[in-house]
C-alpha cells in the first residue's frame, strides 16, 4: 500500500453539505449513499443532490446501497442489484459502487453470501466495478464467506485499529466521529490505498467509455 486518499462517506444524515468546503479542506473522494433495501426500497433522499454538487466540487465519487436485513439468497441478491443498477444509471463514478453488508444476521452467511455473490456478479456484468462494505469481525467475519468475495474491492471498518481479519482490502473506514468543513456534524473518514479513478477510467467502467483498441497499420 502505497499513496493515500483522504476520503468520506455520507448519505442524507449529514444533511446540506457543502462539498467546496469539503474539497478545500482536503477531501479527495466521497461515497454516496444511493439508497437500500432495509426500509423497503428507496433512494436515498440527498443522493442526486449530493452527487452533483460533489462532481461540481471537483471531488471523486462512488456510491453506496445498504441491503436489509432479507438479504440473503440468489433472487433476493440480484432484486437488489437491479435496484442499486436503476438508482446508478445515467451517472459515472470514479470509485467502486459497493454492496453494503450489516443489517443481516448472522446465523445467515451462506445465504448472505449467496446474495452478495449474485448482487456484485450482476452489477460486473452491466459495467460496474464493484465492492463489498463491511465491518472487519461483524461483516466480514461473521456475516460473510470471505473465501468466496475474494475478487470484489473490500471497503473495511474497523474503529481504533487497522483491520486484523479482513487484510485484502482496498478503503479503510477509520472513524464515525469526524469533523469536516462543510458539514455540520460527525462524519465517517475513510483512506482508500488504491487509485480506483485511474482504474475505473482506464477500463472504461462506471458509466466511463470503454477505450477503443488501436490497431497497427
Amino acid at each position: 500500500m502505497s499513496k493515500e486518499f483522504k476520503g468520506i462517506d455520507v448519505s442524507h444524515w449529514q444533511n446540506v453539505i457543502d462539498f467546496e468546503k469539503v474539497k478545500a479542506s482536503g477531501i479527495e473522494f466521497v461515497i454516496i449513499k444511493a439508497g437500500g433495501s432495509d426500509k423497503g426500497f428507496y433512494m436515498d433522499s440527498r443522493f442526486k443532490e449530493n452527487y452533483n454538487k460533489a462532481v461540481a466540487a471537483g471531488l471523486s465519487v462512488g456510491a453506496y446501497y445498504f441491503a436489509g436485513k432479507n438479504f440473503r439468497g440468489v433472487e433476493n441478491g440480484m432484486a437488489d442489484a437491479q435496484r442499486f443498477i436503476d438508482l446508478l444509471k445515467g451517472l459515472k463514478f470514479d470509485y467502486p459502487v459497493f454492496l453494503d453488508i450489516e443489517a443481516q444476521e448472522n446465523r445467515y452467511k451462506e445465504e448472505i453470501t449467496d446474495a452478495a455473490v449474485a448482487f456484485c456478479n450482476m452489477l460486473e456484468s452491466a459495467g460496474y466495478f464493484v465492492g463489498i462494505y463491511a465491518s472487519d469481525i461483524s461483516g466480514f467475519k461473521d456475516k460473510l464467506n470471505h473465501e468466496r468475495i475474494k475478487s470484489y474491492a473490500h471497503w473495511v471498518a474497523r474503529y481504533g485499529k487497522e483491520p486484523e481479519i479482513c487484510k485484502d482490502y482496498g478503503m479503510w473506514q477509520y472513524s464515525s466521529k469526524g469533523s469536516i468543513s462543510g458539514i455540520s456534524g460527525s462524519v465517517d473518514m475513510d483512506i482508500s490505498y488504491v487509485d480506483y479513478p485511474k482504474i475505473i477510467k482506464a477500463k472504461g467502467f462506471n458509466g466511463y467509455p470503454k477505450k477503443k483498441k488501436t490497431e497497427d497499420n
